[in-house]
């Protein structure tokens, strides 16, 4: 549905997207994530055909978006950051407008626009002035706008920016019920929302892809991920004799805890089981094990971690390995 490939845009000497590569089946929802400035709004941009790239190609749907921008272009629907809403119409007039400069055939508008303000749920404030409306209705007033014309393909970026925890859950909601017709790409630094609504999440720092894949697969890209979490009645010095005992152990960080005890996370590589070494270690020097639990990183902190400074996390980022690639 989308093949980006050898992906560039140069700002002067400003490299903003390095070489992007990377796919998207019909039905996937993606989030694209990535720090301020990493080039997510930049590649969007180039993806819809609104800013042109310095090398590379965009098909969408069997479209060049540079060759045949009319053709790609109607597979798209787009909602930026800030919505392009006129807020001097109301609701019906503008989608109506967008409708005419979709190309949408007259005898298809009223229908359609019908029924994508029911679905969007804002066919209540449809006479309404869009100056007039909350941030949440603007906002579903722009995502109605991206659907206008049925495209195949959705691009949202930042859909939920400044919305209220009941709003966000709104649009979230609205977001998983398109994702049932349109293949989504979503760009959004909530990463629970990455989460919830997600089935594929693609991540890029400084113009590169880092990685992308499933998002139950993302942990396996980063050394010591598996993490058990202990609290041993004990003295700290003896603590870290048994922990150095292990060998299976990647990484400790420790937390507050009471006096007299330690708490700790102790994190290994992926499927390791250290409960019966630590459990028999404990038991050997007479350190109670006071509480044992299992975690594992979160979308955040696996974020945070892909993020780092290249001199920071040479040692613990694997090699870039795509979903497609392991099968």
């Amino acid at each position: 549905m989308i093949e980006v490939k050898g992906l560039v845009k140069k700002y002067g000497d400003h490299l903003a997207v390095d070489n992007l590569n990377f796919s998207v089946d019909k039905g996937q929802v993606i989030g694209f994530l990535g720090p301020n400035g990493a080039g997510k709004s930049t590649t969007m941009n180039m993806i819809t055909g609104y800013i042109s790239a310095t090398e590379g190609s965009v098909i969408i749907n069997g479209h060049d978006v540079y060759d045949e921008p009319e053709e790609a272009k109607r597979c798209i629907g787009y909602l930026p950051e800030l919505p392009p809403v006129y807020t001097d119409m109301t609701v019906k007039e503008y989608l109506y407008f967008v409708a005419e400069l979709k190309g949408v055939e007259k005898k298809r508008r009223e229908g359609m626009i019908k029924d994508i303000m029911k679905r969007i749920q804002i066919d209540d404030v449809s006479g309404r002035l869009i100056k007039y409306l909350s941030k949440g209705y603007r906002q579903r007033v722009g995502l109605a706008q991206a659907i206008v014309g049925y495209p195949e393909v959705l691009i949202l970026d930042e859909p939920t920016v400044g919305l209220d925890p009941k709003q966000i859950i709104e649009i979230r909601d609205l977001i998983k019920d398109l994702a049932k017709e349109h293949t989504i790409i979503l760009s959004s630094h909530i990463l629970s929302e990455v989460s919830a609504v997600c089935d594929t999440v693609m991540i890029i720092n400084k113009g590169k892809l880092i990685v992308s894949d499933k998002t139950e697969n993302l942990s396996k890209h980063i050394s010591g991920t598996d993490g058990l979490t202990l609290t041993i009645k004990g003295e700290k010095a003896l603590v870290n004799e048994i922990l150095k005992g292990i060998k299976e152990i990647t990484k400790v960080t420790y937390k507050k805890s009471e006096e007299g005890t330690v708490s700790f996370t102790a994190y290994t590589e992926k499927g390791e089981d250290i409960r019966e070494a630590i459990f028999y270690a404990c038991a050997n020097v007479k350190c109670p094990i006071l509480s044992m639990s299992s975690s594992s990183m979160s979308l955040e902190d696996i974020f945070l971690e892909m993020t780092k400074d290249e001199t920071s996390k040479k040692k613990k980022v694997k090699k870039v390995v795509t979903a497609k690639e392991e099968k």
